[in-house]
C-alpha cells in the first residue's frame, strides 16, 4: 500500500514500532498484559495510601500523586499505540498530533518537578527531622504539587507554541509511534534553527539540569546519613534509593532522546517505548516494593477485600 495516500495535509502518517504484522501482535499483547497488570496496581497503590490513615506522611502524599501523574502520561500514547497495531494505515490527525504532543510534555515536566518536590521532603526529613511537620506539611505539599503540575504545563504549553506556528507543506510521515517535537519540526518547511534551539533548552536542558540536580541531592542526603544511627541509616537510606532508582528511570530515556540538539538518537524508538509506556507505569511500583509500610497495607486492604466478598 502506498502511504503517502493514506492521508491528507491535515494529518500525519506513523510508521509505528514494526511494520511487521506478526510482531505488532506480539507487540499489542505484551503492552496490553503489562496494562493489566501493572495499571491496576497503581491505582491500588493511590487507594491505599488515601484509605490509610497511617500512611498521611508527605512522603506517601507525594508517591499518590506520583502514581496518579504517571496513570495520567500512559494516557497520552499507549491507547494511540494498541489501536494502530490493527490499522494498516496509522495516522493521526493534526489536532491530535498537537494535543498529543501537549500533555506528553505536560505531564512528562509536571513528573520531573515532582521528583525534585520529593527530593526536598527527603531533605528536611534528614536534615532537619525536628523542623520537619513544619517545614513539610499539609500546605506546602499541596503548594509544591501545584507548582510542579504549573511547571509541566509552561513546559508544554511553550513546546506546543512553537509546534503550532510551525508550516507543515511537505512530507508528512513520522518515524514513531506517536507525535514528538524533535521528529514534528524536521517536517516544517521553513528555517527550524531558532525554534529547535528554544525546545533544545525547554527540553534537553532542562531535563539534564533536574537530573543532575536530584543526583547532587541524594548523593549529599546519602553522605549525611553516615551521621545517623544505624537502624535509621538503613530505613531512610533505602528510602532514597529507591527515589534515585526513579530518577535513573524517568530521566535517563529522556535524557538519551531530548538531550542531543538537531539529530535523531540511534533506537530511539525503542528508548521512547520504555520512556512513555513501560517505565512511568512501574515507578510507583518500585517505590511499593521497597517500602514495608504500604506493602503491609496493600495486604490488609486486599484480604479486607476477600473477606467482604466471601461474605457477601
Amino acid at each position: 500500500m502506498d502511504q503517502g495516500n493514506c492521508t491528507g495535509s491535515t494529518e500525519f502518517i506513523l510508521l509505528g514500532l514494526s511494520q511487521m504484522q506478526e510482531v505488532q501482535l506480539l507487540l499489542f499483547f505484551f503492552f496490553l498484559l503489562f496494562y493489566i497488570i501493572i495499571l491496576p496496581g497503581n491505582f491500588l497503590i493511590i487507594f491505599t495510601i488515601q484509605s490509610d490513615p497511617c500512611l498521611s506522611s508527605p512522603m506517601y502524599f507525594f508517591l499518590a500523586n506520583l502514581a496518579f501523574l504517571d496513570i495520567c502520561y500512559c494516557s497520552v500514547t499507549p491507547p494511540k499505540m494498541l489501536a494502530d497495531f490493527f490499522s494498516l494505515c496509522k495516522t493521526i490527525s493534526y489536532g491530535g498530533c498537537m494535543a498529543q504532543l501537549f500533555f506528553l510534555h505536560f505531564l512528562g515536566g509536571a513528573e520531573a518537578f515532582l521528583l525534585m518536590a520529593m527530593a526536598y521532603d527527603r531533605y528536611v526529613a534528614i536534615c532537619k527531622p525536628l523542623h520537619y511537620a513544619m517545614l513539610v506539611n499539609r500546605e506546602i505539599c499541596c503548594t509544591l504539587v501545584g507548582a510542579a503540575w504549573a511547571g509541566g504545563f509552561i513546559h508544554g504549553i511553550i513546546l506546543f507554541g512553537l509546534s503550532i506556528q510551525l508550516p507543515f507543506c511537505g512530507p508528512n510521515i513520522l518515524d514513531n509511534f506517536f507525535c514528538d517535537v524533535h521528529q514534528l519540526v524536521k517536517l516544517a518547511c521553513t528555517d527550524t534553527y531558532a525554534v529547535e534551539v528554544i525546545m533544545f533548552l525547554n527540553n534537553g536542558v532542562v531535563i539534564m539540569m533536574c537530573f543532575i540536580l536530584l543526583l547532587i541531592s541524594y548523593a549529599a542526603l546519602l553522605l549525611r546519613l553516615q551521621t545517623h544511627s544505624l537502624r535509621c541509616e538503613s530505613k531512610v537510606a533505602s528510602t532514597c534509593i529507591s527515589h534515585i532508582i526513579v530518577v535513573f528511570v524517568m530521566c535517563s530515556p529522556a535524557i538519551y532522546i531530548y538531550a542531543l540538539p538537531f539529530q535523531a538518537a540511534p533506537l530511539e524508538k525503542v528508548v521512547a517505548v520504555f520512556h512513555t509506556v513501560v517505565f512511568p507505569l512501574t515507578n510507583p511500583m518500585i517505590y511499593t516494593l521497597r517500602n514495608k509500610e504500604i506493602k503491609s497495607s496493600m495486604r490488609k486492604l486486599i484480604n479486607k477485600y476477600i473477606s467482604w466478598q466471601m461474605k457477601s
